[in-house]
């Protein structure tokens, strides 16, 4: 299939989209329906018969993979209207195609900490817990402890950001920043031993 392609390049003047050759994979199309976008490139008029012969493919199989792309809307056969009726090829959907995937690549979907609140509490968040969020990064509370904190809430069954303010604050005081503190205060808290229970005696009032 890369000898065709080259093949085309080297014997005709066509100005293959790089996007085309970088996405084509992504808009599911074969090597096969590749090689006939790449010859349409270079050509106005739709001749099956004359594709057939250039690329020296069955024109049962151009047919098909004409098809193919019409099915897939990355090229329709128009006609042109006229003294004599002519079919040719239109590209743009396949343009149309090309540029939204590359808006996909360079426009990546951010994931904002607001969008992982409402996922963790299966709801849309109220505006007065957007603000109450936004206080803490604005009070240097970094996203990752944050998460940390509404994981933690999450995992003791309390979704409300009250029990995550307290927690955070519980943090700050004690030093703790990051997921590795929270390790080691929780390893601290196991290894500490319980206290020991002081019996209260009244010595003064026993009985004789």
């Amino acid at each position: 299939m890369t000898g065709k392609i080259l093949e085309l390049l080297k014997n005709g003047h066509i100005l293959v989209p790089m996007a085309l050759l970088q996405n084509y994979k992504k808009l599911k199309l074969t090597d096969k329906e590749l090689i006939i976008l790449i010859y349409l490139l270079g050509v106005n008029e739709f001749d099956p018969e004359k594709i057939s012969k250039d690329l020296n493919i069955k024109l049962s199989d151009v047919l098909k993979l004409i098809d193919n792309l019409t099915s897939k809307d990355i090229l329709k056969i128009s006609v042109k209207s006229g003294k004599v009726c002519e079919e040719y090829i239109d590209l743009d959907e396949m343009y149309n195609k090309l540029v939204i995937s590359m808006m996909s690549e360079k426009e990546p979907t951010k994931t904002t900490i607001y969008d992982k609140f409402e996922k963790e509490f299966g709801r849309t968040l109220s505006p007065m817990e957007f603000e109450i969020i936004g206080a803490w990064i604005d009070n240097n509370y970094t996203e990752e402890l944050i998460l940390l904190a509404l994981k933690e809430a999450v995992y003791n069954g309390a979704s409300n950001l009250r029990y995550i303010d307290k927690i955070l604050s519980e943090w700050r005081k004690k030093g703790i920043k990051t997921e590795n503190d929270i390790k080691i205060e929780k390893e601290r808290r196991i290894k500490q031993p319980p206290k020991k229970e002081v019996f209260d005696y009244d010595w003064l009032n026993e009985n004789d």
